[in-house]
């Protein structure tokens, strides 16, 4: 599933090709697409507004518009670009707006799990959203507190998505290697000095991978259809059976709640 990074890469991509441009035309080529909403219902919020900025939250690609906002998650295999009108179809093409400027906006999924909605403001979908790792406001302490006031596994708080917005799978098993804690660790247990650490290790890998374009380990392409070069660069992720790049122990592949999960076990050590 596309992450943070590559989440952000897609937006910057787009936003020069589509602010200004006004929704002249929406076709859902799949009845789900806008679900729960029905494309017709969302056509008729949508249509005749512009767009004003292309943005990221989490992992949503946001339309600002003039009126309103449209939230575009990509999920497992979603994609979203811009090309000119009369073009060869794109495979598993699952809806398409037609802009002013002869341009048309495509998404496709293979599998079908993307979504396309829309809200009046950002505040209807800030409610289940943590803070962005980014940002200025999320300090080392204020990573700290978040940690002390929860008590569980560290993996799958760190995925949720109330807890800290954008992360996912690769960059929270990366993140969690790079400051050396063990993924069924205990938030409460995690010492100060550790949190800080972890909050440099999360920082660091998404502004890398954001650099690098994101991490494509199999469908992820950027807005120009090129893979993210950030794979090279992943030292535990997809490496189980492998030599640790710190240690040289061998990386260890587990489940925890019920996602795939990287680790060393020399390096990240359970306590």
């Amino acid at each position: 599933m596309p992450e943070l990074p590559e989440v952000e890469t897609v937006s910057r991509h787009l936003r020069p090709e589509l602010v200004g441009a006004t929704i002249t035309g929406f076709d859902a080529l799949w009845h789900k697409v806008t679900a729960p909403s029905s494309a017709a219902a969302f056509a008729q919020k949508v249509l005749g507004r512009t767009i004003t900025d292309v943005r990221r939250r989490a992992k949503f690609i946001l339309l600002q518009l003039d009126v309103g906002l449209i939230h575009i998650h990509l999920r497992m295999t979603g994609r979203l670009f811009a090309g000119e009108p009369g073009l060869p179809e794109p495979r598993h093409l699952r809806a398409r707006f037609t802009l002013s400027g002869d341009r048309d906006l495509y998404f496709t999924d293979a599998r079908k799990f993307g979504r396309i909605g829309y809200v009046p403001a950002l505040a209807a979908l800030e409610a289940r959203l943590g803070p962005e790792p980014l940002d200025e406001a999320f300090t080392p302490g204020r990573l700290y507190k978040m940690l002390r006031g929860h008590n569980r596994q560290i993996k799958p708080l760190l995925l949720d998505q109330a807890f800290i917005a954008g992360l996912g799978n690769i960059y929270v098993d990366e993140a969690l290697h790079a400051a050396g804690i063990h993924p069924l660790t205990s938030s409460g247990r995690v010492v100060r000095a550790k949190a800080e650490k972890l909050h440099r290790a999360i920082r660091d890998i998404l502004t890398a991978a954001i650099a690098s374009r994101g991490t494509t380990i199999m469908n992820y392409v950027d807005g120009e259809g090129q893979p993210g070069g950030y794979a090279v660069e992943l030292k535990v992720f997809g490496r189980e059976g492998e030599a640790c790049m710190t240690c040289g122990a061998t990386v260890v592949k587990t489940w925890v709640g019920q996602r795939g999960t990287h680790f060393c076990p020399r390096c990240q050590r359970r306590r």
